[in-house]
Protein backbone atom coordinates (compact mmCIF):
# COMPACT_ATOMS: atom_id res chain seq x y z
CA UNK A 1 0.00 0.00 0.00
CA UNK A 2 1.07 3.54 -0.89
CA UNK A 3 2.17 6.22 1.91
CA UNK A 4 -0.21 8.60 2.57
CA UNK A 5 1.03 11.97 4.67
CA UNK A 6 -1.27 13.42 6.70
CA UNK A 7 -1.05 16.76 8.57
CA UNK A 8 -2.31 17.22 12.04
CA UNK A 9 -4.70 19.44 12.25
CA UNK A 10 -6.29 18.89 15.56
CA UNK A 11 -5.43 18.13 19.26
CA UNK A 12 -7.00 14.38 18.93
CA UNK A 13 -4.51 14.05 16.09
CA UNK A 14 -1.79 15.80 17.87
CA UNK A 15 -1.83 13.60 20.26
CA UNK A 16 -1.76 10.66 18.06
CA UNK A 17 1.29 12.32 16.47
CA UNK A 18 2.91 12.19 20.09
CA UNK A 19 2.27 8.73 21.08
CA UNK A 20 3.13 7.27 17.72
CA UNK A 21 6.81 6.09 19.31
CA UNK A 22 5.49 5.03 22.57
CA UNK A 23 3.96 1.85 19.93
CA UNK A 24 7.23 2.16 17.91
CA UNK A 25 9.74 1.47 20.55
CA UNK A 26 6.92 -0.38 22.72
CA UNK A 27 9.26 -2.94 24.84
CA UNK A 28 12.39 -1.24 24.47
CA UNK A 29 14.04 -0.36 27.69
CA UNK A 30 16.44 1.93 26.78
CA UNK A 31 13.14 4.27 25.50
CA UNK A 32 11.86 6.57 28.00
CA UNK A 33 8.50 8.36 26.50
CA UNK A 34 7.98 12.01 27.12
CA UNK A 35 4.86 13.21 29.18
CA UNK A 36 2.07 13.77 26.55
CA UNK A 37 0.89 16.78 28.87
CA UNK A 38 4.05 18.56 28.25
CA UNK A 39 4.78 17.62 24.60
CA UNK A 40 1.51 18.96 24.09
CA UNK A 41 2.26 22.21 25.90
CA UNK A 42 5.80 22.62 23.54
CA UNK A 43 3.55 21.79 20.25
CA UNK A 44 0.14 23.90 20.85
CA UNK A 45 0.23 27.46 19.26
CA UNK A 46 -1.62 28.92 21.99
CA UNK A 47 0.83 27.20 24.35
CA UNK A 48 4.46 27.64 23.34
CA UNK A 49 5.31 31.56 23.42
CA UNK A 50 7.78 29.85 20.89
CA UNK A 51 5.42 30.79 18.06
CA UNK A 52 5.52 34.46 18.56
CA UNK A 53 8.57 34.05 16.37
CA UNK A 54 8.86 31.18 14.88
CA UNK A 55 6.15 28.99 12.59
CA UNK A 56 5.78 24.92 12.37
CA UNK A 57 3.84 21.98 11.10
CA UNK A 58 3.10 18.72 11.54
CA UNK A 59 2.29 15.17 9.70
CA UNK A 60 2.08 11.77 10.14
CA UNK A 61 2.65 8.97 7.79
CA UNK A 62 0.18 6.65 6.94
CA UNK A 63 -0.17 2.97 5.52
CA UNK A 64 -3.32 0.92 6.09
CA UNK A 65 -4.87 3.62 8.76
CA UNK A 66 -1.70 2.65 10.69
CA UNK A 67 0.66 5.62 11.46
CA UNK A 68 4.00 4.52 10.22
CA UNK A 69 5.80 8.02 10.98
CA UNK A 70 5.86 11.40 11.84
CA UNK A 71 7.54 14.67 11.46
CA UNK A 72 7.36 18.03 12.62
CA UNK A 73 9.15 21.20 10.23
CA UNK A 74 9.81 24.26 12.47
CA UNK A 75 10.76 27.62 11.06
CA UNK A 76 12.53 30.32 13.26
CA UNK A 77 12.05 33.42 11.97
CA UNK A 78 15.33 34.83 12.78
CA UNK A 79 17.52 31.17 11.41
CA UNK A 80 15.35 31.66 8.74
CA UNK A 81 16.24 35.73 7.92
CA UNK A 82 19.76 35.12 8.62
CA UNK A 83 20.77 31.71 7.54
CA UNK A 84 18.52 30.35 5.36
CA UNK A 85 17.55 27.55 7.34
CA UNK A 86 14.32 25.28 8.71
CA UNK A 87 14.18 22.80 11.27
CA UNK A 88 12.94 19.45 11.47
CA UNK A 89 12.09 17.23 14.75
CA UNK A 90 9.96 15.24 16.73
CA UNK A 91 10.84 12.55 13.79
CA UNK A 92 10.29 9.10 14.05
CA UNK A 93 9.29 6.16 11.55
CA UNK A 94 9.20 2.52 10.70
CA UNK A 95 12.34 1.05 9.19
CA UNK A 96 10.93 1.45 5.59
CA UNK A 97 12.64 4.48 3.27
CA UNK A 98 9.39 5.03 1.38
CA UNK A 99 8.26 6.35 5.00
CA UNK A 100 11.13 8.21 5.84
CA UNK A 101 11.67 9.60 2.52
CA UNK A 102 8.01 11.02 1.89
CA UNK A 103 8.39 12.47 5.59
CA UNK A 104 11.43 14.83 4.60
CA UNK A 105 10.40 15.32 1.01
CA UNK A 106 7.33 17.21 2.77
CA UNK A 107 9.76 18.89 5.36
CA UNK A 108 11.81 20.13 2.07
CA UNK A 109 8.10 21.39 0.55
CA UNK A 110 6.56 23.57 3.26
CA UNK A 111 10.70 24.76 4.11
CA UNK A 112 11.03 26.09 0.28
CA UNK A 113 8.09 27.57 0.53
CA UNK A 114 8.96 29.32 3.57
CA UNK A 115 12.25 30.40 2.01
CA UNK A 116 14.94 28.48 2.99
CA UNK A 117 17.27 27.09 1.08
CA UNK A 118 18.63 23.93 3.99
CA UNK A 119 17.12 22.12 6.49
CA UNK A 120 18.59 20.60 9.42
CA UNK A 121 18.08 18.78 12.75
CA UNK A 122 16.41 16.96 14.58
CA UNK A 123 15.67 19.87 16.82
CA UNK A 124 13.14 21.81 18.26
CA UNK A 125 12.04 24.80 19.25
CA UNK A 126 14.65 25.56 21.81
CA UNK A 127 17.97 24.36 22.94
CA UNK A 128 15.90 22.59 25.98
CA UNK A 129 13.69 20.76 23.43
CA UNK A 130 14.65 17.55 22.34
CA UNK A 131 17.54 17.42 19.74
CA UNK A 132 19.58 14.75 17.90
CA UNK A 133 19.90 11.31 16.32
CA UNK A 134 20.67 9.18 18.04
CA UNK A 135 24.17 7.48 16.40
CA UNK A 136 25.98 5.19 19.61
CA UNK A 137 25.00 4.23 23.16
CA UNK A 138 22.16 2.88 21.72
CA UNK A 139 22.49 0.05 25.59
CA UNK A 140 22.25 3.35 27.29
CA UNK A 141 19.00 4.57 28.63
CA UNK A 142 17.89 7.67 27.33
CA UNK A 143 17.59 10.25 30.03
CA UNK A 144 14.01 12.58 30.43
CA UNK A 145 15.66 15.33 28.52
CA UNK A 146 17.25 13.51 25.05
CA UNK A 147 16.21 11.53 22.25
CA UNK A 148 15.96 7.75 21.83
CA UNK A 149 15.96 6.06 18.19
CA UNK A 150 16.21 3.08 16.40
CA UNK A 151 20.28 2.33 15.02
CA UNK A 152 18.66 2.60 11.62
CA UNK A 153 17.58 6.10 11.83
CA UNK A 154 21.26 7.32 10.71
CA UNK A 155 21.12 5.51 8.06
CA UNK A 156 18.15 6.28 6.67
CA UNK A 157 19.07 9.89 6.69
CA UNK A 158 22.59 9.52 5.50
CA UNK A 159 20.84 7.64 2.20
CA UNK A 160 18.35 11.08 2.10
CA UNK A 161 21.58 12.90 1.59
CA UNK A 162 22.18 14.88 4.80
CA UNK A 163 25.42 14.91 6.30
CA UNK A 164 26.83 16.14 10.04
CA UNK A 165 27.23 19.54 11.02
CA UNK A 166 27.22 18.86 14.78
CA UNK A 167 28.11 16.52 17.47
CA UNK A 168 26.45 16.14 21.17
CA UNK A 169 27.73 13.79 23.34
CA UNK A 170 26.99 12.56 26.98
CA UNK A 171 28.67 11.56 30.08
CA UNK A 172 28.00 8.92 32.30
CA UNK A 173 29.78 8.64 35.81
CA UNK A 174 29.74 7.53 39.48
CA UNK A 175 29.80 9.71 42.19
CA UNK A 176 33.39 9.74 44.10
CA UNK A 177 32.91 8.70 47.47
CA UNK A 178 34.86 12.05 49.21
CA UNK A 179 35.60 15.37 46.61
CA UNK A 180 39.45 15.01 46.12
CA UNK A 181 41.54 17.56 48.23
CA UNK A 182 43.31 19.53 45.12
CA UNK A 183 39.10 20.14 44.09
CA UNK A 184 38.66 21.40 46.92
CA UNK A 185 41.51 23.51 47.09
CA UNK A 186 41.27 24.05 43.34
CA UNK A 187 37.69 25.73 44.23
CA UNK A 188 39.25 27.69 47.48
CA UNK A 189 41.84 29.45 45.13
CA UNK A 190 39.06 30.39 42.57
CA UNK A 191 36.84 31.88 44.99
CA UNK A 192 38.97 34.36 46.96
CA UNK A 193 40.80 35.16 43.80
CA UNK A 194 37.72 36.46 41.82
CA UNK A 195 35.49 37.27 44.89
CA UNK A 196 32.65 34.64 44.12
CA UNK A 197 31.22 32.08 46.03
CA UNK A 198 28.51 29.28 45.46
CA UNK A 199 25.02 30.82 47.00
CA UNK A 200 23.41 28.75 49.30
CA UNK A 201 19.54 28.19 48.58
CA UNK A 202 17.23 27.90 51.87
CA UNK A 203 14.34 26.66 50.25
CA UNK A 204 13.02 24.91 47.06
CA UNK A 205 10.80 28.32 46.43
CA UNK A 206 13.77 30.24 46.51
CA UNK A 207 14.99 28.83 43.04
CA UNK A 208 12.18 30.90 41.36
CA UNK A 209 13.73 34.22 43.11
CA UNK A 210 16.48 33.89 40.87
CA UNK A 211 15.02 31.93 37.87
CA UNK A 212 14.59 35.03 35.41
CA UNK A 213 18.43 35.80 36.21
CA UNK A 214 19.81 32.06 35.82
CA UNK A 215 18.02 32.01 32.39
CA UNK A 216 19.81 35.55 31.33
CA UNK A 217 23.35 33.34 32.26
CA UNK A 218 22.22 30.57 30.21
CA UNK A 219 21.45 32.91 27.57
CA UNK A 220 24.98 34.48 27.32
CA UNK A 221 26.95 31.58 28.00
CA UNK A 222 25.10 29.38 25.10
CA UNK A 223 24.66 32.44 22.34
CA UNK A 224 27.39 31.09 20.53
CA UNK A 225 26.58 27.19 20.46
CA UNK A 226 25.43 25.89 17.54
CA UNK A 227 21.52 26.48 16.72
CA UNK A 228 21.21 28.51 20.25
CA UNK A 229 18.94 31.48 19.57
CA UNK A 230 18.58 33.84 23.22
CA UNK A 231 15.42 33.00 25.21
CA UNK A 232 12.81 35.67 24.95
CA UNK A 233 11.20 36.78 28.39
CA UNK A 234 7.96 35.13 28.25
CA UNK A 235 9.92 32.04 26.86
CA UNK A 236 11.91 32.26 30.13
CA UNK A 237 8.88 32.57 32.29
CA UNK A 238 7.25 29.46 30.03
CA UNK A 239 10.41 27.16 30.93
CA UNK A 240 10.57 28.21 34.56
CA UNK A 241 7.18 26.95 35.16
CA UNK A 242 8.25 23.95 33.21
CA UNK A 243 11.42 23.18 34.80
CA UNK A 244 11.76 24.91 37.51
CA UNK A 245 8.23 24.36 39.18
CA UNK A 246 9.34 21.30 40.88
CA UNK A 247 13.25 20.93 42.25
CA UNK A 248 15.33 19.74 44.27
CA UNK A 249 17.51 23.17 45.49
CA UNK A 250 20.29 20.99 47.25
CA UNK A 251 20.82 19.66 43.02
CA UNK A 252 21.24 23.02 42.20
CA UNK A 253 24.16 25.56 42.02
CA UNK A 254 24.36 29.35 41.67
CA UNK A 255 27.48 31.18 41.72
CA UNK A 256 27.57 34.75 42.48
CA UNK A 257 29.86 37.88 42.40
CA UNK A 258 30.72 39.69 44.85
CA UNK A 259 27.47 42.05 44.09
CA UNK A 260 25.81 38.67 44.36
CA UNK A 261 24.97 38.39 40.85
CA UNK A 262 24.94 35.50 39.26
CA UNK A 263 27.66 34.19 37.24
CA UNK A 264 27.24 30.73 36.62
CA UNK A 265 24.49 28.14 37.10
CA UNK A 266 24.20 24.21 37.12
CA UNK A 267 20.61 22.27 36.94
CA UNK A 268 20.70 19.13 38.00
CA UNK A 269 17.55 16.45 38.57
CA UNK A 270 16.75 13.32 39.97
CA UNK A 271 16.69 11.01 37.25
CA UNK A 272 13.07 10.47 36.06
CA UNK A 273 13.85 8.06 32.92
CA UNK A 274 12.49 4.51 34.68
CA UNK A 275 9.53 7.10 36.43
CA UNK A 276 8.19 8.11 33.05
CA UNK A 277 8.73 4.61 31.48
CA UNK A 278 6.47 3.35 34.68
CA UNK A 279 4.03 6.62 33.64
CA UNK A 280 4.03 5.43 29.77
CA UNK A 281 3.56 8.99 28.89
CA UNK A 282 0.55 10.51 31.37
CA UNK A 283 0.73 11.90 34.87
CA UNK A 284 -2.51 10.79 35.67
CA UNK A 285 -4.19 8.67 36.76
CA UNK A 286 -0.84 7.26 38.54
CA UNK A 287 1.89 8.53 36.90
CA UNK A 288 2.69 11.33 39.32
CA UNK A 289 2.98 9.05 42.19
CA UNK A 290 6.03 7.25 40.06
CA UNK A 291 7.60 10.48 39.47
CA UNK A 292 6.96 11.81 42.79
CA UNK A 293 8.94 8.38 44.10
CA UNK A 294 11.85 8.47 42.08
CA UNK A 295 11.81 12.55 42.72
CA UNK A 296 12.23 12.61 46.55
CA UNK A 297 14.09 9.22 46.85
CA UNK A 298 16.35 9.02 43.87
CA UNK A 299 20.40 7.55 43.65
CA UNK A 300 20.70 8.78 40.16
CA UNK A 301 21.34 12.42 39.08
CA UNK A 302 20.51 14.10 35.55
CA UNK A 303 23.44 17.05 35.43
CA UNK A 304 20.76 18.98 32.51
CA UNK A 305 22.10 22.76 32.62
CA UNK A 306 25.32 24.18 33.32
CA UNK A 307 26.24 27.96 31.83
CA UNK A 308 28.65 30.25 33.13
CA UNK A 309 28.89 33.82 32.03
CA UNK A 310 31.78 34.67 29.37
CA UNK A 311 33.87 36.81 31.07
CA UNK A 312 33.92 34.10 33.90
CA UNK A 313 34.58 31.46 31.44
CA UNK A 314 38.02 31.12 31.59
CA UNK A 315 38.78 31.71 35.40
CA UNK A 316 37.68 28.23 36.72
CA UNK A 317 34.36 29.33 37.98
CA UNK A 318 33.20 25.50 36.42
CA UNK A 319 35.42 24.01 38.68
CA UNK A 320 33.67 25.76 41.60
CA UNK A 321 30.58 24.64 40.36
CA UNK A 322 31.51 20.81 40.14
CA UNK A 323 32.91 20.78 44.02
CA UNK A 324 29.56 22.12 44.86
CA UNK A 325 27.72 19.63 43.04
CA UNK A 326 29.67 16.90 43.69
CA UNK A 327 29.81 17.79 47.31
CA UNK A 328 25.92 17.96 47.74
CA UNK A 329 25.76 14.53 45.58
CA UNK A 330 27.82 13.28 48.26
CA UNK A 331 25.88 14.89 51.23
CA UNK A 332 22.28 13.16 49.85
CA UNK A 333 23.61 9.68 48.62
CA UNK A 334 23.53 9.92 45.22
CA UNK A 335 25.48 7.56 43.58
CA UNK A 336 25.44 7.59 39.40
CA UNK A 337 24.68 10.56 37.27
CA UNK A 338 24.14 11.77 33.36
CA UNK A 339 25.22 14.37 31.87
CA UNK A 340 22.97 16.75 29.19
CA UNK A 341 24.23 16.23 25.41
CA UNK A 342 27.25 18.30 25.17
CA UNK A 343 28.39 19.59 22.01
CA UNK A 344 31.79 17.87 20.79
CA UNK A 345 33.41 20.77 19.78
CA UNK A 346 32.79 22.45 22.95
CA UNK A 347 36.29 22.62 23.74
CA UNK A 348 35.63 24.26 27.37
CA UNK A 349 33.08 22.05 28.61
CA UNK A 350 34.64 18.40 27.40
CA UNK A 351 38.12 19.92 28.77
CA UNK A 352 36.40 21.09 32.35
CA UNK A 353 35.36 16.49 31.91
CA UNK A 354 39.15 15.39 31.40
CA UNK A 355 39.61 16.27 35.23
CA UNK A 356 37.32 13.97 36.33
CA UNK A 357 37.90 10.70 33.51
CA UNK A 358 38.69 8.36 36.93
CA UNK A 359 34.86 8.51 38.13
CA UNK A 360 33.61 8.86 34.78
CA UNK A 361 32.21 5.43 32.99
CA UNK A 362 33.44 3.94 29.15
CA UNK A 363 30.51 4.83 27.36
CA UNK A 364 29.76 6.62 23.95
CA UNK A 365 26.65 8.54 23.85
CA UNK A 366 26.60 10.29 20.66
CA UNK A 367 23.93 12.26 18.86
CA UNK A 368 23.94 13.99 15.58
CA UNK A 369 22.14 17.00 13.87
CA UNK A 370 22.35 16.42 10.18
CA UNK A 371 21.60 18.97 7.13
CA UNK A 372 20.70 18.67 3.56
CA UNK A 373 20.80 21.58 1.53
CA UNK A 374 17.19 21.26 -0.63
CA UNK A 375 17.71 24.67 -3.08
Amino acid sequence: MSIQIKEVTSKKDLKKFIKFPFELYEGNKYYVPPMVQFEMSTLLRDKNPAFENADAKYWVAVRDDKIVGRVAAIALDLELKEKKLARFGWIDFIDDKTVSGALISTVEEWSKHKGAEAIHGPMGFTDLDFEGTLISGFEQMATQASIYNFPYYQEHFESLGFEKTVDWIEKRGHVPKEIPKRYERLADVISKRFGIKALKLKKAKDVRKYAEEMFKVLNESYSHLYGYYELTPKQIDYYVEQYLGMVRKEYICLVVDEKDKIIGVAVSFPSLSKAFQKAKGSLFPFGFIHILKDFKSNKHLDLLLIGVKPEYQKKGVTSLIFNELFKSYIENGAEYFSTGPMLEDNATVQNLWNEYNDILDDVNIKRRCYQKIII
